[in-house]
């Protein structure tokens, strides 16, 4: 039995308004991967050597992660299922199992990025070594998932949320930003000399496999009635205002990163290339408590994407036996720790932490396709989605999106070796 159905009921709401605020949180707990340390250290590289040029490939990812990010949350909505679900109901095992395989995985090496990212936040506060803090933020992200409801899990990732994007708006308020430029920057494509290799990094990093499992899963946290159709009709609605406005928030944060790292870094020619280096060089440059609120945002990031990492983990690994996220249930334990345990072994065993980014790209890159086409076959099917499937509109535009992603990810799976 799902850990989500005893929020579902007959649903009488009293005001729209008041109905679109209870829905909204499955959205930002998908924030948290489009904002997680891999993002960080990306954006700053774009902007401390682009300036504000490569802004609009901020808001072209942002367009494209609605997109999917929405398909695969009507999976969640219409078949009370979570893709690690329907793809093993719907797809014959001899292929099922191999893609939640590679899933859980890619979900392996999306913990070993975002613990990774945590550990390095505690070495900039505190000189803790990156292995310590590594067994800190993966004892505290299990603490979080294993003694929390979801229900308290999602607070608390809204409240890691908001304080990141407090900190990155007291930042852009310290340095002299030109926003004539940034906003030009927004909404104008251009491709500086060598530029190529950072937009692909920050396009392939936004769409994450262990995301599209997350949203399918948390979306039923607001499932009220599945035997309802006016209801579902309303769930799909207010389901897009939540991501809409989640992607907004990941805009707009991901975007003070490359503008904070265009007003310090790249007017005074400095190329970050690692987060370490940015705190270090805010700190002069823009004042101690600058280089302080940049690693507790950071610190907060790796905590929050660390336990998302988690929660898909665990989804990813009930699929194998059609179970949803239960934090009471021994599948989804078990999935957790599958999810970081391994990951926090790697980081043990690999000499630095940029290596340890590369490879967790490295996996992502590959499994990335598996995922984004299982998604757009099970939401195109009728026998899964019913009148609820793709239209063929949305499938062009899924299919393309798709390739597209498959092809960034390709690129930048080859420009590492």
């Amino acid at each position: 039995m799902k850990i989500f159905d005893k929020l579902k009921h007959t649903h009488h709401p009293k005001s729209a308004a008041l109905d679109l605020l209870k829905y909204i949180g499955p959205g930002l707990l998908v924030t948290v991967g489009f904002i997680d340390p891999g993002n960080w250290a990306t954006n700053l590289a774009a902007g401390s050597t682009f300036g504000y040029a490569l802004l609009w490939v901020v808001t072209f990812s942002s367009v494209m992660l609605i997109i999917i990010q929405h398909n695969v949350a009507h999976l969640g909505i219409v078949t009370g299922l979570c893709l690690a679900e329907a793809t093993n109901k719907y797809i014959r095992p001899a292929l099922a199992r191999p893609i939640l395989g590679s899933a859980m995985l890619a979900s392996i090496s999306t913990s070993l990025a975002e613990i990774l990212g945590g550990a390095i936040a505690l070495q900039m506060l505190f000189s803790v070594p990156v292995k310590i803090g590594a067994v800190i933020i993966t004892a505290v992200s299990v603490f979080m998932l294993f003694s929390n409801t979801y229900s308290k899990i999602e607070r608390w990732i809204i409240m890691f949320v908001s304080i990141i994007g407090l900190s990155f708006l007291y930042e852009l308020f310290l340095v002299d930003v030109e926003w004539g430029t940034a906003v030009r920057g927004w909404v104008t494509p251009s491709f500086p000399e060598q530029s190529m290799l950072i937009i692909m990094s920050v396009l392939g990093a936004v769409v994450m496999p262990h995301n599209l499992f997350l949203h399918s899963e948390v979306i039923q946290s607001r499932e009220w009635n599945l035997e309802d159709e006016h209801v579902i009709k309303k769930q799909l609605k207010y389901e897009f205002y939540d991501t809409l406005l989640s992607m907004i928030i990941g805009w707009a944060i991901n975007s003070a990163m490359i503008i904070l790292a265009a007003s310090t870094f790249f007017k005074k020619g400095i190329v970050v290339e690692e987060l370490s280096q940015a705190q270090e060089l805010l700190t002069p440059l823009v004042g101690n408590s600058a280089g302080v609120i940049f690693a507790v945002a950071l610190l907060f990031a790796g905590i929050s994407s660390t336990v998302t990492s988690g929660i898909a983990g665990a989804s990813i690994f009930g699929g194998f036996f059609d179970e949803a996220y239960d934090p009471k249930d021994i599948h989804t334990k078990l999935g957790t720790l599958l999810s970081f345990i391994p990951a926090l072994l790697l980081i043990f065993v690999i000499k630095n932490p940029f290596q340890g980014l590369i490879i967790s790209q490295m996996l992502l890159s590959v499994q990335l396709p598996i995922t984004v086409f299982t998604q757009i076959y099970l939401t195109s099917s009728r026998r899964v989605m019913g009148k609820h499937a793709n239209k063929r509109s949305t499938n062009i535009i899924l299919l393309a999106l798709g390739l597209l992603v498959t092809g960034l990810n390709i690129g930048l799976l080859v420009s590492l070796f």
